[in-house]
């Protein structure tokens, strides 16, 4: 098991960081043309990945990731969309907590109950995530909508949990095929939204290097996810993926020059704890 763990530590570290380059890119450009641009190129790693970790293509599998790729790029777009509302003290950590609930929630029917050090530690994590995020309150016409800001991040996390379960569905022996389904989905789906919002798909130097970086990490968390999902507990595994915000504020320090409060400090220790009880 401890194989996994790292792997799904590694997936949040690394989503955590392309979250990161994707907000930057974000900042002066539209969210859904990063978006549609970050999946573009990752493709090229994607093909190499193929090669590397080979694997029997299935329809089923493709199918599977599909429905995953859709619902993806939905969370993508939601989150983005919550972010820009000026909460994302509120609308990251929703959505973080979300996306590890549901599958938490479904992997403990699935797969049966867990060892107590690893609710405990699923429960760590979980607090984590919430903490890792905090920061201070909103202006009051911020807050007069915050109920609007809550709802899509619940909805963002939901697609984001849906598309942990689903590519935990992906047969043991087939490689990356059901990332292969989830960009045949996700690309098609993001140019018609493109198209059919008259958007331009071409971005200045400086958000292209972001949403390049942003697609290829994201692409690199998405195998590491697959690898520890395919040999763990998926409502582990989940769980410690979903730590990605950990990662995203330790870069905002020094980039951004964001400080960090006492109740994120907490929320690392809690990440750490959960690293080590998921472990035992």
């Amino acid at each position: 098991m401890v194989t996994p763990i790292l792997l799904a530590t590694s997936a949040a570290l690394v989503w955590g960081t392309s979250d990161f380059c994707g907000g930057k890119g974000a900042q002066r450009a539209h969210a859904l043309t990063v978006t549609v641009i970050s999946q573009l190129a990752a493709l090229p790693l994607l093909a190499v990945g193929l090669l590397a970790i080979p694997g029997v293509a299935r329809v089923a599998d493709l199918g599977w990731g599909m429905v995953a790729g859709a619902a993806g790029l939905v969370g993508v777009l939601l989150l983005y969309r919550g972010l820009a509302g000026g909460a994302m003290v509120v609308v990251s950590p929703v959505t973080a907590v979300t996306a590890a609930v549901v599958p938490l929630l479904v992997g403990l029917v699935t797969d049966g109950g867990l060892h107590p050090l690893g609710l405990l530690g699923s429960a760590c994590a979980i607090g984590a995530i919430g903490l890792v995020s905090a920061g201070p309150s909103g202006s009051a016409r911020i807050q007069s909508r915050i109920g609007r800001l809550v709802g899509l991040a619940l909805l963002a996390g939901t697609m984001f949990g849906i598309f942990f379960i689903i590519v935990g569905q992906a047969h043991p022996d087939s490689g990356l095929w059901v990332l292969v389904g989830a960009r045949l989905s996700s690309i098609p789906l993001g140019l018609l939204l493109l198209a059919r919002r008259g958007l331009d798909w071409r971005l200045p130097r400086t958000e292209l290097v972001w949403a390049v970086l942003a697609g290829t990490l994201d692409l690199t968390g998405n195998v590491l996810f697959l690898l520890a999902a395919m040999d763990g507990h998926l409502s582990l595994v989940a769980v410690l993926a979903s730590l990605y915000p950990a990662s995203t504020v330790l870069l905002a320090l020094p980039v951004d020059r964001e400080r960090v409060r006492g109740t994120q400090l907490l929320g690392l220790g809690l990440a750490a704890a959960a690293l080590v009880l998921t472990a035992s």
